[in-house]
């Protein structure tokens, strides 16, 4: 066990960490990109400590993007690109709405339902925040609902874009960790319905005490023949995620294959819809390569920087450290997940879990929690701090389109906060969320 190898060597820290990270936190509030963060703080943390030879920086870095999994990034990233450009996204929502007319709060139930879908093809909760906003905020407000909620309802309800498979982070984190992609995915199902479930119930209750929206007013008949003519008009669109869905859990693709796969799918339905045009492409090609620009040279930047911080021994003085000061695993776990909360709020995805993972993994293996576990938990945090006020992602991005005050917007977050950390903690505290629907050798 972990502890039994640390508890009598405490790993003492030196200039050569904390130089690099202080030049780290330096640059991410100079607003520097943060793979040029990452990157210089790992050369710089090399340089100082000698732990590498800087001739093997460059090789690191192809390896850190070599992986056949990886190439699952930008294909889901383009597959969310052409949802939006072909219209299939308007068919979910149709969908969705046609499903929760029956309910009070039936277009805000609607609105997280479209999330979930969106999230179910793009892997990517920014892009489902920006995709579902245009759509949906200004019938919100029509509906009742007051622009600063309806904002918070939208970035809430994205965040289920990495929560709920196939997921970018999932991907990365498998990468990180050494963790089979595939079998996160199924890991992800019950804890990323969790959430949207709690998303759902948060805006229910809500919407009972302040009466923003009155629904419900169909009769079983009529919601049922909107249901059908829904689904008719717009069944196609649920090829996508269902291709996706049933080749990985199935066996018979990977996720890379699926990703492969919803590209070509997707493009076909919008050629045959008259929606999608070979002028569209330059757009979409660039638009994509944008955000996979963002993702993988962090990505590439990690490994030298693992590389760094295993050698200095900063994992093993983390651990060290923490159970030195209690040795209950309730209470690490805890500490675990406002740590990634926190980290959540202001930083993205990918650096957080870069950069957190190797620290907090060994952690968990101290107090002998699951790996996939670990892994839900960590993701599912790291969502839950895209709405954490002042400084989660969604609200910037819910703000940006609408030209609503964040802190408004944040105020309004606050309930689905709440919320969603409760499933956090049951994630985290009750292995068989994440890892009954697993084969017996996972768990």
């Amino acid at each position: 066990m972990l502890w039994q190898q640390l508890q009598n060597q405490a790993v003492v820290l030196g200039w050569d960490f904390y130089i690099p990270v202080l030049v780290f936190i330096g640059l991410i509030a100079l607003a520097v990109p943060v793979w040029a963060a990452i990157g210089s703080a790992a050369i710089l943390m090399l340089i100082i400590s000698g732990a590498l030879p800087l001739s093997l920086v460059g090789e690191s870095l192809f390896q850190g993007i070599d992986h056949f999994a990886l190439t699952a990034v930008p294909l889901f990233i383009l597959t969310g690109d052409v949802l939006v450009r072909t219209g299939l996204s308007k068919k979910f929502l149709d969908v969705a709405e046609a499903i929760t007319t029956w309910a009070k709060s039936g277009f805000g139930s609607a609105t997280v339902l479209v999330c979930g879908m969106f999230a179910a093809i793009s892997g990517s909760d920014a892009a489902g925040a920006a995709a579902v906003g245009r759509m949906t905020i200004d019938r919100l407000v029509e509906s009742g609902y007051p622009r600063p909620y309806a904002c918070a309802l939208v970035a809430a309800g994205a965040c289920t874009g990495i929560l709920i498979p196939p997921s970018i982070a999932y991907i990365i984190i498998g990468l990180v960790l050494g963790i089979n992609v595939s079998v996160l995915f199924l890991a992800a199902v019950i804890p990323g319905l969790a959430i949207l479930g709690a998303i759902l119930l948060t805006n229910s209750i809500i919407n009972r005490r302040h009466a923003y929206e009155s629904g419900g007013l169909l009769s079983w008949g009529e919601w049922g023949t909107n249901l059908l003519k829904s689904l008719k008009s717009g069944w196609y669109a649920f090829i996508v995620p269902g291709i996706i869905f049933y080749g990985i859990f199935s066996g018979r693709l990977t996720p890379t294959e699926a990703g492969a796969v919803a590209v070509v799918v997707t493009i076909a339905i919008g050629f045959i819809l008259g929606t999608l045009k070979f002028s569209d492409f330059p757009a979409m090609l660039v638009s994509s390569a944008k955000v996979n620009g963002v993702i993988l040279p962090i990505i590439a930047f990690s490994l030298p920087l693992a590389q760094a911080l295993a050698i200095l021994g900063v994992p093993q003085g983390f651990v060290y450290s923490v159970t030195s000061l209690t040795d209950d695993p309730r209470i690490l776990i805890l500490m675990m997940v406002l740590i990634l909360i926190a980290a959540g709020c202001v930083m993205e995805t990918t650096p957080n879990i870069v950069i957190l993972a190797p620290i907090l993994f060994p952690l968990a293996q101290n107090i002998e929690m699951n790996e996939i576990q670990f892994a839900v938990m960590m993701i599912t945090a790291l969502g839950v701090g895209f709405i954490t006020p002042p400084l989660g992602l969604n609200l910037f991005v819910v703000s940006g389109i609408t030209g609503e005050s964040i802190l408004k917007i944040a105020a309004r977050a606050v309930p689905f906060v709440f919320f969603m950390l409760i499933v956090t903690l049951l994630i985290a505290y009750f292995p068989a969320i994440s890892t009954s629907l697993l084969p017996e050798i996972y768990r």
